[in-house]
């Protein structure tokens, strides 16, 4: 066997198993994420690292590991925590895992869009600690059937979150990116529209775009402004692209009606002012986290580490 791999948070179990199969795995057994120290020291004369979305993988590290290091697998879809500029200059192939997430991530934008619109987490609390009786204007919710969905990206994910919002919703779709995707209006008859005008006209808001520099804080204080008084803000895509004390503010002042955010701008830290609010549901960054797509996630970062270690191009690199 005798390339040497470090895994900087274990993975499922039967993963690991397979990972075992075709290297020498060294991991960080801590039940958080690796620290600094921990990283520099782990990564120390491995052939490959495999890294999770949180683990800063900075020149510092790429140059830690030693001019061995042929690969950097992420165990996620996203690799903005990684330097790739650095990865390049010493011929480390960086890889990803896309495509086997898609529906598991839409779907739980899904999960916040309805738990946002019909008040479950404030009603969850209210069973849990309290007493209730129905009545007719008891915590009235936002009606989603028909209505218009704002689709913010149009790759995999927004794809499959809009194809749904569509066919099983009959919603109206429109979308904004970069330029307009053919095969996304041919899946949800979407109409590509400026950014301001899908903020303008949309009941619910829905963030599907990854972390650059152009996307950061792409959603501020000026663009909720532009939204609906009883529009819905969703996000599952990353934390940063919302400024998350504008959208604090926003909520509190009722600018819009509410939002479902699965992932935060300073992970794991979460805005204070948001932890106080009702009118918005939290989750701890459970998009792809499934029983199936965790187990798919990891053969993928398998099948990318096992080419590497054989001299191949992984069959997931990030062009």
């Amino acid at each position: 066997m005798g390339r040497k791999v470090y895994v900087t948070r274990a993975l499922p179990r039967a993963v690991m198993e397979e990972l075992g199969k075709v290297c020498e795995v060294t991991v960080n057994d801590a039940p958080r994420p690796a620290t600094k120290e921990e990283l520099l020291e782990g990564v120390k004369g491995r052939d490959a690292i495999v890294t999770m979305l949180n683990d800063p993988v900075t020149a510092e590290v790429i140059a830690a590991a030693g001019p061995q290091l042929r690969l950097i697998a992420n165990y996620a879809v996203g690799y903005n925590n990684i330097d790739l500029a650095e990865a390049a200059r010493r011929g480390v192939w960086v890889t990803n895992t896309p495509d086997v997430l898609t529906n598991a991530t839409a779907d739980m934008a899904w999960a916040l869009l309805f738990a946002a619109a019909r008040h479950i987490p404030a009603g969850d609390r209210l069973v849990r600690t309290g007493t209730f009786a129905w009545a007719p204007e008891f915590m009235l919710g936002a009606d989603i059937t028909g209505r218009t969905l704002g689709v913010v990206g149009a790759g995999r994910i927004g794809r499959n979150f809009a194809r749904k919002a569509r066919h099983g919703f009959d919603m109206k779709v429109l979308y904004a990116g970069r330029h307009p995707v053919p095969e996304f209006e041919a899946e949800t008859e979407g109409r590509f529209v400026p950014l301001e005008e899908l903020l303008r006209a949309s009941d619910f808001v829905s963030l599907h775009v990854p972390l650059t520099p152009e996307t950061r804080h792409m959603i501020g204080a000026k663009e909720l402004a532009m939204m609906k008084p009883t529009a819905i803000l969703i996000n599952s895509s990353r934390g940063p692209v919302v400024e998350e004390k504008a959208l604090a503010a926003a909520l509190k002042s009722r600018t819009i009606w509410a939002a479902g955010l699965d992932v935060y701008e300073n992970e794991p830290d979460v805005e204070p002012e948001l932890k106080a609010l009702d009118n918005v549901a939290l989750a701890p960054h459970l998009g792809t986290a499934t029983t199936g797509t965790r187990y798919e996630m990891g053969l993928m970062v398998v099948r990318n580490v096992a080419a590497a270690l054989e001299g191949q191009e992984p069959p997931n690199v990030v062009k």
